[in-house]
């Protein structure tokens, strides 16, 4: 394995070691559970001093990659996810502790609201007259429609939005049909097409959402359903304007005698993004089912989002939850209904989305004073591009910083095309860079060459 390894290694510092150990294995070149050769005997191999290496092998551990077991040596982790469907799983990565977590894509909990006051509104008792009685508070339903991007037909509450997403293509899909995503998109989408026998046509996405040249030519292979991120795109932070929103329905429209997919739109993060609204079924409610989720706004635990479309399909999507999960807790519908309206939340949910404005700000200006010019980006996560991912994870997990991984975001790879999906990235959850963010852009401008 050292000769293996030497041949490997391009750069002979602790991070090109790592490198090309961290290619090695992920190529499976070193497999699960090998023993990894002695820091000195290494050392000789390459020719350089045994502190060389041991830092290269920290950096491994730090990702997650290797582990040390003291005199037995050290060994490649095993992977611990195997439960997870692929694309997730990647995505998941290690849970190995580091100073600063980037990696997760989730919402800062010191920025959601208390749910204390909301709790003191529940029932005393978790009953219910029948199984058949309304899915939806009549309340919670008359708030969502008045806050909705465009008037639905119907609505019905979710457990979150991959709930929804899911079922909405359950019945809108089938073996072999065809499915629009974005190129970068979300991991989960990509493990559900493959559950489902799907075939994904990627588009790329530039800082306004789906390219309108590419997808023209996504239609013309006759999808059956469309899945985008209006706002806040995760990995990209990409807003779709409403003047992109009316390319795509116009090309949509001039498709019609090919094709006629239904659309499916996930707007995870609404309650703190700071766009408006955009919807496609402003323009197309007939074939238009919009995701709304509550996780990045008020707790990912809460597992409650809205979904809404044309009756035709919402009832299909309610009839087969019968079969299953039944309906949402009204309970959970009471707390998010409290948590929508009571004046406390409201301004919690209100200070978080202005909190992480400020804080994509910060960052991408620390980021530009170091020579890294990007756009600024709406949510909590961040696409930054980098000359090697691997590389770049590596360097950062180094400095004690985990990030997530841009492969398991992409479908294919656009080289030539124009968009964010072009060249190696990683994804940093910029909403939870709370201070230090020269400090923080330092290492991820040092990162984007490695």
């Amino acid at each position: 394995m050292i000769e293996q390894i030497v041949a490997a290694v391009e750069n002979k510092s602790p991070e090109g070691i790592a490198a090309a150990v961290s290619r090695l294995i992920r190529t499976g070149g070193i497999a699960s559970g090998d023993r990894l050769p002695t820091v000195r005997d290494l050392a000789s191999g390459l020719g350089v001093s045994p502190a060389t290496v041991s830092n290269a092998w920290q950096a491994l551990a730090g990702v997650g990659l290797i582990t040390s077991r003291g005199r037995a040596g050290s060994f490649v982790l095993q992977a611990s996810t195997r439960w997870m469907p692929t694309h997730f799983a990647e995505l998941a990565g290690s849970h190995v502790q580091s100073r600063l977590d980037l990696s997760t894509g989730t919402p800062d909990p010191e920025l959601l609201p208390d749910l204390a006051a909301a709790f003191q509104h529940l029932p005393t008792r978790a009953d219910t007259t029948s199984y058949l009685t309304v899915r939806v508070l009549p309340e919670l339903e008359r708030l969502l429609r008045a806050s909705w991007p465009y008037s639905p037909e119907s609505l019905t509450i979710t457990d979150g939005a991959l709930d929804a997403i899911s079922r909405s293509l359950e019945v809108v899909i089938r073996y072999g049909d065809r499915v629009v995503i974005e190129e970068p998109g979300f991991p989960p989408f990509l493990d559900l097409l493959e559950h489902l026998g799907a075939e994904r046509v990627a588009v790329p996405i530039d800082r306004h959402g789906m390219l309108p040249g590419p997808f023209a030519a996504a239609l013309r292979s006759n999808p059956a359903a469309i899945i985008l991120q209006p706002r806040a795109q995760n990995p990209t932070g990409a807003t779709m304007t409403e003047e992109r929103a009316r390319e795509l329905v116009g090309l949509l429209r001039s498709h019609s005698h090919l094709t006629d997919p239904v659309i499916i739109e996930d707007d995870h993060s609404g309650e703190i993004s700071g766009a408006p609204a955009t919807s496609l079924g402003t323009w197309l409610p007939h074939r238009t089912l919009h995701v709304r989720s509550y996780a990045k706004s008020h707790g990912p635990d809460l597992r409650i989002g809205a979904l809404a479309g044309p009756a035709a399909l919402i009832d299909r999507i309610v009839a087969r939850r019968m079969l299953g999960p039944g309906w949402t807790s009204r309970m959970l519908q009471v707390i998010l209904y409290e948590l929508l309206t009571a004046r406390e939340s409201v301004t919690q949910v209100s200070a978080a989305r202005r909190t992480y404005q400020l804080r994509q700000i910060e960052l991408g200006t620390a980021l530009a004073r170091h020579g890294v010019e990007l756009d600024t980006a709406d949510g909590i996560n961040l696409w930054l591009p980098v000359a090697d991912e691997k590389a770049a994870i590596v360097s950062l997990a180094a400095s004690g910083i985990r990030v997530a991984a841009g492969t398991p975001f992409l479908a294919n790879s656009f080289t030539e095309q124009a968009g964010l999906a072009a060249g190696q990235h990683v994804r940093v959850t910029a909403g939870l860079v709370r201070d230090e963010f020269d400090d923080v852009a330092t290492h991820l401008a040092s990162a984007t060459r490695a």
